[in-house]
């Protein structure tokens, strides 16, 4: 692969290290999938996305046209740094992504043209696919919003998915 700006971004109370994120690293050996600062809940979701951010911009500022791939909580990170930053972002690919949140609010950002891909559960239980479409197609032009018979997990989905070819890397 000649691209190696892909990057995991897991969910709140996951890692870099659990399912999805060793399934990439055993698809995609290029991908990075590191571990963000660990939930607890002493501190308010506005709090780790301070410093998840933080942590997500100082290891994407090192490369352009990034492949990312976010899972819920790494779904609203994915997209925040999307928003702010569209030319670094090659292509957005969100897992059951958690969007229906003040900081995603429409009107305080243009809508951007990087090409995204959207896997929602219909059985999702954690994260309304009500709330989430209608924000996604609020802020993204080029928006692809696949609604598929899994759960918030999306263990099987992932499993089925061809992430060479939704990625568009050469093998």
């Amino acid at each position: 692969m000649t691209n190696k700006n892909i990057i995991f971004i897991h969910g709140l109370e996951s890692s870099g290290h659990g399912f999805k994120g060793n399934l990439f690293r055993e698809r995609i050996p290029a991908i990075l999938t590191p571990d963000f600062r660990p939930y607890s809940p002493e501190f308010s979701y506005q709090e780790l996305l301070k410093d998840r951010m933080g942590e997500l911009i100082g290891i994407l500022e090192k490369g352009e046209h990034w492949r990312i791939i976010g899972s819920s909580f790494g779904g609203l990170m994915a997209t925040l740094y999307c928003l702010k930053y569209p030319r670094k972002v090659y292509k957005l690919i969100l897992l059951a992504p958690f969007l229906a949140v003040p900081e995603l609010d429409p009107s305080k950002y243009e809508k951007v043209n990087v090409p995204i891909i959207v896997f929602h559960g219909k059985n999702d239980r954690v994260i309304p696919i009500k709330k989430t479409k209608p924000r996604a197609e609020a802020l993204f032009n080029n928006l692809e919003y696949n609604i598929v018979d899994d759960d918030h997990m999306l263990h099987p989905t992932t499993e089925s998915i061809n992430w060479l070819e939704i990625l568009e890397l050469e093998k």
